[in-house]
């Protein structure tokens, strides 16, 4: 098990990129494997996925960055649809030389990730979708789950985070309220422009005719306990792209981080497999 002290150093800075200015973090790897880049979910900064990448091999290695109306990503002027995102995503990794990557998107990171795999095929070799769906075409997570993504007030106010985290969120944070303390420690809000320009950019997307046209292995990753996205969203996915393999995980909307070690060994095995065309369930 990794110690504090021998995990590879994170290099957080910012960078600008085509006059947007990104907040980004580099953990370096041993330049054996192809970079990982990670999208993160609906309003949330790059620190919540630090329980994951600590979970990685070192090998990996890891990038992340706020999009823009995150974290320290300032807001644009005007609302970005998934494919102006996408297309940044591509100027960012150009401005850090970086030419192919594996990508893992998580929640509306997810969606991102299925644009950016159909947009830029040459620039993602292996694709990850944790705890995603279709967009506007999938099936709704729980009423009220939805309605307080509506409101950033969960990322503004901790205690509000902790108190609704159960319901909203499900899975292990059900049983061990510690988890979403910690996720609401960690969590830093964008601001509220940033909060709806990013709700908006997504208002009408979905992936279903993109789906099938994906060339990349594909790795879906799907908790059991997820009221914000229910568990049928992964298997419509997995029907619908050629080359996939689903994973089924005994947990919640937010088990990137509260399954890190279970998930990062499976994300492991996926990235060093040999490509096969079949598809499974693991």
């Amino acid at each position: 098990m990794q110690t504090e002290s021998s995990r590879p150093q994170v290099e957080t800075r910012s960078i600008s990129v085509i006059g947007q200015r990104l907040r980004v973090a580099i953990r370096p790897g041993n330049g054996t494997c192809t970079p990982l880049l990670l999208m993160n979910g609906f309003g949330v900064n790059l620190e919540v996925l630090k329980w994951f990448v600590n979970a990685l091999d070192p090998a990996i290695e890891v990038i992340r960055f706020d999009v823009p109306g995150t974290g320290g990503s300032p807001a644009p002027l005007i609302p970005y649809r998934f494919s102006k995102h996408a297309w940044l995503v591509t100027k960012m990794l150009d401005q850090l030389g970086y030419r192919q990557v594996d990508t893992l998107g998580v929640s509306w990171g997810g969606a991102l990730a299925q644009q950016f795999a159909f947009q830029y095929p040459r620039r993602c070799r292996r694709l990850i979708l944790v705890s995603t769906g279709t967009g506007a075409l999938m099936v709704p997570g729980r009423p009220w789950a939805l309605a307080q993504m509506a409101t950033p007030l969960r990322y503004m106010d901790p205690a509000h985070m902790e108190d609704n985290a159960a319901a909203l969120y499900g899975g292990k944070v059900r049983t061990h309220p510690e988890l979403a303390h910690e996720f609401a420690r960690t969590i830093r809000s964008g601001g509220l422009q940033g909060y709806f320009f990013q709700m908006l950019g997504g208002v009408g997307w979905t992936s279903v005719p993109l789906l099938p046209l994906l060339r990349q292995p594909t790795l879906i990753m799907h908790g059991d306990d997820d009221p914000l996205v229910p568990l049928i969203n992964a298997k419509i996915m997995h029907r619908l792209i050629r080359h996939s393999k689903l994973y089924i995980f005994h947990d919640g909307h937010l088990g990137l981080g509260t399954s890190a070690l279970e998930l990062a060994q499976v994300v492991e095995k996926f990235l060093t497999a040999p490509v096969s065309s079949a598809k499974a369930s693991v």
